[in-house]
């Protein structure tokens, strides 16, 4: 493999990036703190990993309505901004950058992290899956549909938070409008039944997505917005339909300008559903033609992969999850092909250093002098 594209420089909105490495965003629930503030000890994480291009922080909460997960960090206040300024300082002053992820959890969110009041949603829809309470996975409940002045105050939620973001030093925002969260429960038919504006037709159902795009961009700047969003195949209502494809095409045709797009390749068997043609790299090859801003690559990806998707012109950078867990030295150790560390699994979703901030770095390398594997 050549890791050479990995290591060519590239702009991603108003920042300049030394690599097209990024690292996935990664819930990892160590806030563990009844204010949902990041801590220093993850400071030291992200900062140990701040030679990837850029960093795509774990899922923060837009708002207490927003939050729906154990042990995750908020956006909302100002002991949280304070807190998260505290890591991205400590990004900074490694080198690196960093955007946050604005996240709301919607109907996966459960009543024991809301003080017993029912989750929101776009309409009353089990969604069928887990709830990551103090109490251990636990299976969701029918939320209660949002009124009209609920969604409105969620889109103002959204901008507060990227403010927030902002503030607290973060080189930008990342919307996260995929997976089983509340833009996807608005925009998945199954999930969303309401008759009103926000539902319906797929441009109904896009709406709020689109509405929480253009109040954030206004908030802080197309050029430091960006989003996560791509069709996917899950379990329960979440299962592909007809119109997964054509609302999600529908969507991100309409985002222009945005800093990037992250796009998730496969993370399960698309074989026999409406969405098989984005098997393989098929993700990014639909999706390239319908955006104008810089395009991240995630799911599955190893170096080889990388950069022949950048050399084929399908992605612009490569976003890294896994392999950065145990890996903070990830970059260096592909530009030099050594083999990567493996993950503890009993310590990703955890609290405490172990699993977390103790995996060794190997000796330190000059990437731009680092040899290059020979093209196999």
């Amino acid at each position: 493999m050549n890791p050479a594209p990995l290591f060519t420089p590239v702009r991603m909105g108003d920042l300049e990036l030394p690599n097209r490495i990024a690292m996935a965003p990664l819930t990892r629930m160590r806030a563990d703190n009844p204010s949902h503030v990041p801590t220093d000890l993850q400071a030291a994480y992200y900062a140990q990993r701040a030679a990837a291009g850029v960093i795509v922080g774990e899922a923060t909460a837009v708002s207490p309505d927003g939050f729906g997960w154990h042990d995750t960090p908020g956006l909302w206040s100002a002991e949280q901004v304070a807190g998260w300024r505290r890591v991205t300082e400590a990004v900074h002053g490694a080198g690196g950058r960093m955007i946050a992820q604005l996240w709301h959890t919607g109907s996966i969110s459960h009543p024991d992290l809301r003080a017993g009041a029912l989750p929101v949603s776009a309409s009353a829809v089990d969604p069928v899956q887990r709830s990551v309470t103090a109490a251990g996975r636990v299976p969701t409940v029918t939320p209660r549909a949002m009124s009209v002045a609920e969604i409105r105050q969620t889109v103002a939620d959204y901008a507060t938070a990227a403010r927030n973001a902002i503030a607290a030093g973060f080189d930008g925002v990342q919307i996260l409008a995929n997976f089983l969260y509340l833009p996807a429960q608005f925009l998945n038919k199954a999930t969303n039944q309401r008759t009103d504006a926000y539902g319906g037709s797929i441009e109904g159902r896009a709406r709020l997505t689109l509405e929480i795009v253009d109040a954030v961009a206004s908030a802080v700047g197309p050029q430091r917005t960006g989003i996560k969003l791509s069709p996917m195949h899950e379990s329960g209502p979440f299962q592909a339909n007809d119109e997964t494809l054509p609302a999600a095409e529908y969507v991100i045709s309409r985002l222009t300008g945005l800093s990037h797009l992250l796009l998730m390749g496969a993370q399960t068997d698309f074989t026999g559903t409406p969405l098989e043609v984005l098997s393989g790299d098929g993700m990014f090859a639909h999706f390239r033609p319908l955006f104008d801003g810089t395009l991240i690559a995630n799911t599955g990806m190893t170096g080889e992969r990388g950069a022949r998707l950048i050399e084929t012109g399908l992605a612009d950078v490569i976003a890294f999850g896994r392999p950065f867990i145990a890996n903070p030295d990830l970059p260096a150790r592909l530009a030099a092909g050594d083999p990567l560390a493996d993950v503890d699994w009993s310590t990703v979703y955890a609290a405490g250093p172990a699993g977390y901030t103790d995996y060794p770095a190997l000796p330190t390398r000059d990437l731009a002098l680092a040899p290059a594997p020979v093209q196999s």
